[in-house]
């Protein structure tokens, strides 16, 4: 009989999830693979035939969450004290204060349309290389450095599998590009107030139509 999140969320801090696959040649599953298996209802063969991509995807429809958000769990899994419980119940554990923005931000990824991934592409290609280097490196160490590696790669992860499902021409470098750009807009919202301390102007954030943190939706 499935499992509620609920019901799989109060489970999770005696059942702690395996980590490196869904689920392992004995049949232990980490957080995803417990997602898809216990809520979702798929079975341990399917578990070992989905591709990652697919089963980020699934795993925010069942959660009701974002992809960037699943991505962030999986990453997570069991590596700290409270997770993965905390990933979904208390995300500032993972992200830092500014944790319900990014969540924003990453809901707002899901949203984008094709035509809105090659804009930020296409913004991406066209600023000059030194440029981006060191908006790049002004937004790293504006965040803080956990919440930065954790956020970030869940980002780039996301943004990446979103935009490659856009599928326009030269996808691999479109999706590369845009990813990056992604990772740089969620390091700037982590690290908003040093940036504006240091009078360091928002770089990525513009590539996705926000002029500020603040302008993003919940």
């Amino acid at each position: 009989m499935p499992m509620t999140k609920e019901e799989l969320l109060a489970r999770w801090p005696t059942d702690i999830p395996f980590k490196g696959s869904l689920i392992s040649d004995d049949g232990c599953m980490c957080a995803q693979g417990q997602v898809l298996h216990y809520v979702g209802g798929m079975s341990p063969y399917d578990l070992r035939e989905i591709d990652q991509e697919d089963a980020d995807k699934h795993t925010a429809e069942l959660l009701g969450i974002s992809r960037a958000h699943a991505v962030l769990l999986r990453h997570v899994n069991d590596s700290q004290p409270g997770a993965p419980t905390c990933v979904l119940t208390e995300p500032e554990k993972i992200l830092g204060d500014q944790a319900q923005t990014v969540l924003a931000f990453w809901r707002h990824l899901d949203r984008m349309t094709e035509a809105e991934w090659q804009s930020v592409y296409a913004a991406r290609v066209a600023a000059r290389v030194a440029a981006r280097a060191a908006a790049e490196d002004a937004a790293r160490a504006a965040a803080e450095d956990a919440a930065r590696d954790a956020a970030g790669a869940a980002a780039w992860d996301a943004a990446r599998a979103a935009a490659e499902d856009a599928a326009w021409d030269a996808a691999w470098d479109a999706a590369w590009a845009a990813a990056g750009a992604a990772a740089g807009a969620n390091n700037e919202i982590q690290g908003a107030a040093v940036m504006r301390a240091n009078g360091q102007p928002f770089y990525f954030l513009p590539m996705f139509g926000f002029a500020s943190p603040e302008d993003i939706q919940p």
